[in-house]
């Protein structure tokens, strides 16, 4: 970040960035928490990541607040005019993953009732990890600017994509073997949707991270899915 002769300018963008950060870590919690209330049934659990969405909603209100207020008070240029944008982007992406993390607490809230088919939840827990992990990866982008990483989070989107192709085989496997599971599989179809959603979002903090290093958009068409990967070949949806 550039220094400033105006040291209120540096704090403007700073902390625009400390925010940022503030907003990574709650909604890597939610996701976290969400994925837990949904393997163990925990209504508890389901009720707080629900509860916790709005702390999300005032950090991204404020995020945008603020750097409009910098634009319009500093009139940035270069480096500082994308950190402004890249502010806004990413903390709207956030504020996006925090409410589909959300959506699977709901989700747990309605099928808490029914044990059954624990075995359903396994494709759900690796596209939770690949999600977490791609997360982690594109909000450090981000803290540290580096380009290389936020790169690698856009190539590795597609395995997530694979990934939901694979479980909708699964949870498709189990509805035929027995219609009772229709109800509980088509609340965890719209939970795997969820997560690949997620993984929009993040490669979005990605591509906006590669702007802000470089001044440059990333391609349009997203990488398609590795040979190899599980499920590769679907026809899994890109935002």
């Amino acid at each position: 970040m550039t220094d400033h002769t105006v040291k209120s300018y540096d704090r403007d963008l700073e902390s625009l960035g400390r925010r940022i950060s503030e907003m990574g870590g709650v909604a890597e919690k939610m996701l976290a928490e969400a994925m837990d209330a949904l393997s163990n049934l925990d209504v508890e659990l389901a009720k707080r990541v629900v509860a916790s969405d709005a702390r999300l909603d005032t950090l991204q209100r404020e995020i945008e607040e603020s750097a409009v207020m910098t634009i319009a008070r500093r009139q940035p240029l270069a480096i500082d005019l994308r950190e402004c944008i890249a502010a806004i982007r990413i903390s709207g992406d956030i504020e996006r993953i925090g409410d589909l993390a959300k959506n699977i607490a709901k989700r747990t809230l309605k099928i808490a009732s029914e044990a059954r088919l624990p075995r359903a939840i396994v494709g759900l827990k690796s596209m939770h990890e690949i999600a977490a992990t791609q997360l982690k990866d594109a909000l450090d982008a981000y803290a540290l600017r580096d380009e290389e990483r936020a790169r690698t989070v856009w190539m590795n989107d597609a395995d997530l994509d694979a990934l939901e192709d694979s479980v909708f085989r699964d949870l498709l496997t189990f509805m035929m073997e027995d219609p009772r599971n229709i109800s509980f599989c088509t609340h965890l179809l719209f939970c795997s949707k969820n997560l690949e959603r997620i993984g929009d979002h993040t490669t979005n903090i990605a591509e906006t991270v590669v702007y802000l290093v470089t001044g440059e958009s990333m391609p349009l068409e997203r990488p398609k899915a590795r040979p190899g990967v599980l499920g590769a070949g679907g026809d899994a949806s890109h935002e």
